[in-house]
């Protein structure tokens, strides 16, 4: 396609690769220019509140239950009642838009798959058109891929679909409307929307979609907007859309009966987003003095503040009717070694068995090797049953401050630091290369997992607390030293290759600088 040939104010600037035109319709466009214009500037006012907040935490804020809300939390409401399609979701199983995965995804044995544009993915150019071209035929049962003299094809029954779209600080700088570039998530929901909607009714499902990185119900409260400006574009009952909310930042811990109030027509519930989760804590209080994390691999859900999320969350859901999804078991299987396999293998079985017994509806998994694990352990306490959202939990009672309880902050070990170090180059080098999904060290990790790398070890060495349990300071000087060492164990690992030398560039520049990048996939994305 020429330019020329699109909507009046539309430029194309990603170079156009075999069947893009196909997706990138006059229609279609029209469609994202249409939300684009009328939705940019609220997505701008609500990225400038994220920064007057983030500046007044810097300051000393600590975060509240909002008492404007009071009401909404006291009320009695529910969310819109489900569609059959997302009744049961005891096991989602997720991954980024490429093609095989997408295929052994839906094919998985799991209830449902989230197949994501956003954390698992890099968004070049490519990868975000051909992933919607991929999710096209993935709908219509058309998908099929030949590899390595392997034909790969989408079984009778498959997974139900969720898609994530970008959160609202990524842009799409190949697609501008009026000369700006416009809200990558736009882009990936309008698109989808437009193609698939209609076919996916037709099926007996529903276009279905995970939300992320939102900090208020003022920024779900623009999602709905957007959702029922959408279906009457297209001419489709208001709730057809249906919309799951992962709380994975500390400030929608706090709104999470608001949120679900907002898309209460659009709702399937919430996520508990465990990683990112994480990283937002360490970046709001990143200025603290008495906040300091231990590693990473001690902060898990049963530290003191996850625990109290989670609950919350969980209890938050069942009171609005609204399904509770449990966060991801990053571990994968460890096919050259019994004996980690079936340590790494009791971490997740003992991950969803507590998610099953406090009473989530399902919970997420990284790999299809850990789907029949999975099941079995919620079965156990599902039975047949699809969920568990009559189960009530009124003994649940969290308070702010138990979610700011930040523990443990002992031990940061050495071998900490470096492995922080190590995730992040060899991270980050895959994303530049365009995998945005990758498996280091027997865990399945994305952006979310660099992110916590990075901001820890920009904290540590801020922190009067951020000392090695030998007495060592963190500093500077040692990060730097260590990146050195960890460039050439990650290379070892993967072969020799220009973006981890990057990488490591990108690392040291974003742990050691004065200033905190608020999210290490802006500046990278201007790479790509």
């Amino acid at each position: 396609m020429q330019q020329g040939v699109y909507p009046e104010g539309v430029q194309i600037l990603g170079q156009m690769q075999p069947d893009f035109d196909s997706v990138l319709t006059w229609d279609a466009l029209s469609l994202v220019a249409k939300l684009s214009r009328h939705f940019e500037n609220r997505r701008q006012a609500l990225l400038a509140l994220r920064v007057a907040r983030a500046a007044r935490m810097d300051a000393g804020e600590r975060p509240d239950f909002l008492p404007d809300t009071a009401a909404i939390r006291a009320g009695d409401w529910s969310i819109a009642a489900l569609p059959a399609a997302l009744a049961c979701r005891r096991v989602e199983i997720t991954g980024p838009v490429e093609r095989k995965m997408i295929i052994n995804a839906l094919n998985s044995g799991a209830d449902s798959y989230m197949s994501d544009f956003e954390d698992s993915n890099t968004p070049n150019w490519l990868n975000q058109i051909q992933g919607q071209i991929n999710l096209r035929d993935a709908i219509r049962k058309t998908i099929s891929l030949e590899q390595n003299g392997k034909r790969y094809q989408l079984n009778e029954t498959v997974a139900t679909l969720l898609v994530r779209p970008r959160g609202w600080h990524l842009e799409e700088k190949h697609i501008l409307v009026d000369g700006k570039r416009i809200s990558g998530g736009i882009l990936d929901f309008a698109l989808f929307m437009f193609h698939n909607a209609k076919e996916q009714l037709a099926r007996g499902a529903g276009p279905y979609f995970y939300l992320p990185k939102m900090e208020s119900h003022l920024e779900a409260r623009l999602w709905n907007d957007i959702f029922v400006m959408t279906q009457n574009e297209l001419g489709l009952p208001q709730g057809t859309i249906k919309a799951t909310v992962l709380i994975e930042t500390i400030l929608a811990a706090f709104e999470m009966d608001e949120i679900l109030y907002e898309l209460r027509e659009h709702s399937a519930g919430l996520n508990a987003g465990r990683w990112d989760y994480i990283f937002s804590c360490i970046k709001k209080f990143k200025n603290d003095e008495n906040f300091c994390l231990a590693d990473r691999a001690k902060v898990t859900m049963t530290a003191p503040f996850m625990r109290s999320y989670a609950l919350l969350l969980l209890k938050t859901c069942h009171q609005r009717g609204a399904p509770a999804i449990g966060g991801m078991a990053a571990l994968i299987p460890i096919k050259n070694d019994v004996e980690k396999n079936e340590i790494a293998m009791a971490g997740v079985r003992n991950d969803k068995a507590r998610d099953a017994t406090d009473g989530y509806d399902g919970g997420w998994v990284a790999h299809p090797g850990l789907v029949d694990l999975a099941m079995t352990e919620f079965k156990k306490v599902l039975g047949e049953a699809p969920n568990q959202i009559t189960r009530l939990r009124p003994d649940i009672q969290v308070t702010a401050s138990e979610l700011l309880n930040f523990q443990p902050e002992t031990p940061i070990t050495e071998a900490g630091l470096r492995y922080n170090i190590n995730v992040g180059i060899h991270y980050l080098g895959a994303w530049l290369a365009g995998n945005g999904c990758v498996p280091i060290h027997n865990l399945m990790e994305d952006a979310a997992t660099a992110e916590i790398s990075r901001s820890q070890v920009w904290q540590w060495i801020r922190s009067p607390k951020g000392q090695l349990e030998d007495g060592r300071k963190i500093t500077v000087a040692m990060v730097r030293a260590m990146i050195f060492e960890e460039l050439v164990k990650v290379k070892q690992s993967v072969g020799d290759g220009a973006t981890y030398d990057r990488a490591a560039k990108i690392f040291e520049q974003m742990s050691t600088s004065e200033d905190f990048a608020e999210f290490l996939t802006l500046p990278l994305y201007e790479e790509i």
